[in-house]
C-alpha cells in the first residue's frame, strides 16, 4: 500500500509495517501509532499476551466481566484483538477507550481493507467500532460493551477502584510527556481495582519510576520484535494470578 495522507488534526498517513499490518504515522510528531516492526504483532504481544490472557481464566471461572480501560483507542486494533480473544474464552468485556484525536472517516476507510481481508465478523466490527457514537455505551457483540470517550486522560473522571486491566498505549514519553507523569499514574492507580494490571510497550526507566511512585508494582518483560523490553505493572490486592 502506498502511504496516504489525510486532512484532519493531526494529519496522519497510513503505512505498512514489517508484519504486513498497517499503522498510522503522524508527521507533526514524527511518530507512528504502532511498532514499524509489526503493528499487529506488537499489540498481540504487549496488550493481549501479557495483559489480557493471564486474566481470562479467572474471569471465565467467575463469569464476571473484565473492565478494561485503554489510553489511546487509536485505530481500534487493541480493542478488536481483545474482543477476539475474549469471545474465544467466553469472557465478557466492558471496554472504555479514551481518545483525544478520533480518526477522520477517510482514515478509517483507508484502514478498512485490512480488516476486510480478515473476513467476518471482524470486517463488520471494525466499521461498527468507528461508527459507534462517542461518550455513549454500545454493544459490538453480546458480551462486549464499548464506550468510546472523546477526552484527554487528565480531564477524564474515572470511577474509583473499577478497572481490572489498563492498556497504556499513549504516544512515547518524548512525544506526549504530560501523559507519563507520576500524577497520571496515580490517577490510574485510583481507578484500578485491587489486583489490576497495567501494560505498556514502553520500558523507559523514568516511566517505571513514576509508576512505582504512584503505588504500582512493576516488572520488565521481553518486548515484541524490534524492542528488547516492555512494562507490566500491578496494583496490590485482589485475586490476580500474577504475583511480583
Amino acid at each position: 500500500m502506498k502511504n496516504e495522507e489525510f486532512s484532519g488534526e493531526p494529519k496522519v498517513e497510513v503505512r505498512r509495517t514489517a508484519d504486513g499490518s498497517a499503522t498510522l504515522f503522524v508527521p507533526a510528531l514524527n511518530e507512528h501509532y504502532h511498532s514499524q516492526h509489526g503493528a499487529r504483532q506488537e499489540s498481540a504481544h504487549v496488550f493481549i499476551r501479557h495483559g489480557l490472557l493471564p486474566l481470562l481464566p479467572a474471569a471465565a471461572e467467575t463469569g464476571q466481566p473484565l473492565r478494561l480501560l485503554e489510553i489511546g483507542l487509536g485505530t481500534g486494533l487493541n480493542a478488536l484483538l481483545t474482543l477476539e480473544a475474549a469471545q474465544a474464552a467466553g469472557v465478557f468485556i466492558e471496554y472504555d477507550g479514551l481518545e483525544t484525536f478520533p480518526l477522520p472517516p477517510a482514515v478509517v476507510a483507508a484502514l478498512q481493507p485490512e480488516w476486510d481481508a480478515r473476513g467476518t465478523p471482524l470486517r463488520e466490527l471494525f466499521a461498527e467500532l468507528h461508527a459507534a457514537p462517542w461518550d455513549a455505551p454500545t454493544q459490538l457483540l453480546p458480551g462486549f460493551g464499548l464506550r468510546k470517550r472523546h477526552q484527554a486522560l487528565q480531564d477524564a473522571v474515572l470511577p474509583a477502584g473499577y478497572y481490572d486491566l489498563i492498556y497504556f498505549d499513549a504516544f512515547a514519553p518524548e512525544k506526549q510527556p504530560d501523559l507519563w507523569t507520576e500524577a497520571v499514574f496515580a490517577q490510574l492507580y485510583a481507578a484500578a481495582a485491587p489486583g489490576a494490571v497495567l501494560v505498556s510497550y514502553c520500558a523507559q526507566g523514568q516511566f517505571r519510576r513514576n509508576l512505582r511512585a504512584a503505588g504500582w508494582l512493576t516488572e520488565k518483560l521481553p518486548g515484541p520484535p524490534g524492542k528488547r523490553e516492555m512494562t507490566r505493572a500491578r496494583k496490590e490486592g485482589g485475586n490476580n494470578p500474577l504475583s511480583y
